[in-house]
């Protein structure tokens, strides 16, 4: 996939690390990481990438939080958003659906299957 971009928003260091190597290595995917929401959503307006990894549980606001910052601004509401969140109840499940997001995927994560798993739900495993 040469020239898609993600960003990863999460506040965690390995977690960022990890998604970042699993997704440039096994992908090809160009990486931005941001490591707040704030960060993330000037990010995410600034650098326009193709798809956000944002984890749901940050301390400065949280990630559901995000998503309607990022869906109420004309500049990003067209980026694609897929959660990583350790919250995988059905409920949760439905209401993120019902909210727009694009998919989920559960912390932790398979560093050996992110990107197969981000590939798939985004449409981009031609």
């Amino acid at each position: 996939m040469p020239g898609r971009c993600i960003l990863v928003i999460d506040d965690e260091d390995d977690i960022r690390e990890v998604a970042q190597a699993s997704l440039e290595i096994m992908a090809g995917l160009d990486v931005i990481v941001a490591c707040s929401s704030q960060e993330g959503l000037e990010k995410a307006e600034t650098e326009q990438p193709d798809a956000i990894l944002l984890d749901v549980m940050l301390p400065d606001m949280d990630g559901l939080t995000v998503f309607q910052h990022l869906q109420a601004n004309p500049a990003t509401q067209h980026i694609p958003v897929i959660l990583l969140t350790a919250k995988v109840q059905i409920s949760d499940q439905r209401r993120f659906a019902e909210l727009g997001v694009k998919a989920m995927i559960a912390k932790p994560f398979k560093p050996a299957r992110l990107a197969d798993q981000l590939l798939s739900v985004l449409g981009w495993n031609a």
